[in-house]
């Protein structure tokens, strides 16, 4: 027996439905639209059959007891079958809603980020059999939406309104996801806090605005941000966060840093020692586990052991009350130690110790900022396998309370959330398994060659250093690149620049940006064969496969080669700036900014239908502002020896040498551009474009 769900299925939601459920019956209802072309047609009278009842469970229902949980089961109603999908409690009606969804009508957890619409269908067949949901491995599970500057930059609103939140939310709930950090240090009239919770999910909070609160130093301006001075203030701040989020689910973070997401005693020397740090940070984390507990029943912690409150814990001079989920986070790189400040790079581990008391968990980056090698608007440049064994270790060592995932943009990190789903939900996940069904889903008319394409991306990336995490992501490309422009237009070639340390080692600033050029170099030609191996196959694709490929490999490869090209030909420019070829050294900066320039372009063309301006706010990797420094560094080199007519290059390198000592200097004022004249110097030259 199987029940026939089509155009004319009935629904029944339970009366006056809360907040999730009818966010969720919302999602129903056009997926049941797109799939069988009409609107589903919503019973509301308790005794009238429904195709699909969705309410609270009953004692007689035996749904799983615990929270979230939800169950199928078919019922035989007036002489029809009925498909009841019930659970204890909101959140558990909406993950039901959502399988449902999944599972019997094919909408992709991430069908709005990968444009992958539901199969038209006439009737879907559902076989009867009751389902018990099965319990997620992770209690909290969910995203830091971080660093989102291409969701705040996509409309014309700012702060990013419903329409840029919805889609976000939905597709962390269809992951199974029950927790979020709305956004980052985002206006507080903006709405991303209340449909989160509108939508059913916890919300949780930035390790730097501990319980939610407004920043110090907004709320009082002038005053100092000092706990041992104005313990009041920061305690009012404390009081309005939560009276203001008391009624809603909240994961509280209880933290202490200073403004500005640093340590609070670089601005207050007196706390000179760890134990005095540790100290302050304990008793804060005691009194804001206190004020919480005064107003919420059965209130939900976490405390976050990020940069030095972790090397401080792992001391033994941080406490933290027993039922406090303890948050360890990775590098941003994927490893879980602590992260590089600048040059400095400890790698101490960032677990707890096997089988430690309490509760614990980890915040991952899939995607991270750091102006250094981190990846933004690429995917993850290191193999997944690297993902898989550092968030199984931290299951392994009981790390499994709570997943928090920097998540960024979502759009350009679909694979790896995707990955992440599987990790949460079951606790492991094969990753051959796990690509070869995501191609599966995504490119239904592929073939093995794209798995091979996205294991061969992994194996691309740039190597900077020994470690398997050292793999450098979109940023590698710029941010040193515009550092190294900047050092040299300032005249200071003679010396390095520390903030190159990371990867070139303290060598002379020849040979640091000779390290960078080398490194992108070597790259390029593996970069070049994959871009090509994939455009040989998109004509093979059907059209929204075509589109999908490009959108979510080929752009990712372009960022890589556009950068690799671009810093290749800025070292070759300085290498000629060294030997006082002039002429050289503009052609090749010409030529980085026209490689940098590419990656404008392909972010461009992946803005196509509903992503119009998607990319136009990349200001963290910002590639706009390394082709403007390219330009600048052009025009500066053209200073020498061009100037001041800009009119000596052509003579000596263009002009035919018939004309050289006859021309009439006042019929020649018209000089070329820089584009025009790096172009014809490229052939002259003999330069390989």
């Amino acid at each position: 027996m199987a029940l026939i769900i089509d155009h004319n299925t009935t629904y029944r939601i339970p009366k006056n439905p809360a907040s999730p459920i009818r966010h969720a019956w919302e999602m129903v209802k056009r997926d049941h639209e797109q799939v069988l072309g009409a609107v589903p047609r919503l019973i509301s009278a308790e005794d009238e059959p429904a195709d699909v009842v969705i309410r609270y469970a009953e004692p007689e229902d035996r749904c799983p007891d615990r929270p979230e949980a939800f169950c199928f089961r078919f019922v035989k109603y007036g002489g029809k079958t009925e498909l009841h999908i019930a659970a204890g409690d909101d959140l558990g009606l909406v993950y039901g809603m959502l399988e449902y969804s999944g599972k019997h009508l094919g909408v992709d957890p991430f069908w709005f980020w990968a444009d992958l619409p539901p199969e038209r269908r006439i009737s879907v067949e559902l076989p009867e059999g009751d389902y018990d949901s099965p319990e997620p491995f992770v209690r909290f599970r969910g995203w830091f939406v971080n660093d989102e500057v291409c969701l705040i930059g996509w409309k014309e609103e700012y702060p990013p309104t419903r329409e840029v939140w919805q889609p976000v939310f939905e597709a962390l709930l269809r992951c199974g996801g029950n927790m979020v950090i709305p956004g980052t240090d985002l206006p507080r009239h903006g709405v991303h806090a209340d449909v989160a919770a509108e939508m059913g999910l916890w919300i949780t909070h930035h390790h730097a605005e501990p319980l939610g609160a407004e920043m110090f130093l907004r709320a009082y301006e002038g005053k100092k941000a000092s706990y041992q001075e104005n313990p009041e203030l920061f305690e009012a701040l404390w009081e309005e966060a939560i009276e203001k989020q008391k009624d809603r689910n909240i994961v509280w973070v209880l933290s202490f840093r200073g403004q500005g997401d640093q340590p609070f005693w670089i601005n207050d020397p007196a706390f000179d020692t760890p134990e005095k740090r540790g100290e302050m940070i304990s008793r804060v984390i005691r009194k804001q586990y206190d004020m919480v507990n005064s107003k919420v029943a059965d209130p939900q912690y976490c405390v976050a052991l990020y940069g030095e409150i972790s090397e401080l814990y792992k001391a033994g001079h941080v406490n933290v009350p027993d039922d406090v989920i303890k948050v360890w986070a990775d590098n941003g790189y994927g490893k879980m130690v602590s992260r590089r400040h600048g040059n400095l790079n400890l790698r101490v581990p960032a677990l707890p110790e096997p089988y430690e008391k309490g509760k614990h968990g980890i915040y991952y980056h899939v995607t991270f900022h750091d102006l250094q090698a981190s990846n933004h608007l690429a995917l993850f440049p290191a193999p997944v396998e690297l993902i898989k064994g550092e968030i199984e270790e931290a299951f392994r060592v009981g790390a499994k309370d709570y997943v928090l995932i920097n998540s960024g943009n979502i759009r350009p990190h679909v694979y790896t959330l995707d990955l992440i789903r599987e990790l949460w939900t079951r606790g492991e996940a094969d990753t051959e398994e796990h690509l070869g069904s995501f191609v599966r889903r995504m490119f239904s008319s592929g073939s093995p060659e794209i798995a091979e394409m996205f294991r061969d991306y992994a194996r691309r990336t740039i190597p900077y250093g020994p470690k398997e995490d050292d793999r450098a992501g979109d940023e590698f490309y710029h941010h040193p690149a515009r550092i190294i422009v900047g050092h040299w237009l300032q005249g200071k070639s003679d010396q390095p620049h520390s903030g190159l340390y990371w990867t070139t080692g303290e060598v002379g600033f020849p040979e640091q940006v000779e390290c960078f050029r080398r490194l992108c170099a070597d790259a390029i030609p593996g970069w070049r064969e994959l871009k090509e191996r994939i455009e040989r196959l998109l004509p093979e694709l059907a059209e929204p496969d075509r589109l999908r490929l490009k959108d979510h490999l080929l752009l990712h490869v372009e960022l890589h080669l556009s950068g690799c090209e671009g810093f290749d030909a800025l070292g070759k420019s300085y290498s000629a700036y060294r030997e006082g070829n002039y002429p050289l050294a503009f052609v090749y900066a010409s030529q980085a900014m026209w490689n940098y320039r590419k990656g404008q372009v392909a972010l461009q063309e992946a803005e196509h239908g509903k992503w119009t301006h998607f990319f136009r706010a990349d200001w963290l990797t910002n590639i706009e502002s390394t082709v403007q420094n390219m330009d600048t560094l052009r025009r500066w080199l053209r200073m020498h020896g061009d100037s001041p007519d800009f009119f000596a290059w052509y003579k000596q390198f263009l002009m035919p040498e018939t004309e050289k000592y006859i021309y009439l200097e006042n019929t020649h004022r018209n000089p070329l551009s820089d584009d025009e004249l790096a172009k014809r110097l490229v052939d002259k030259f003999g330069v390989p474009a």
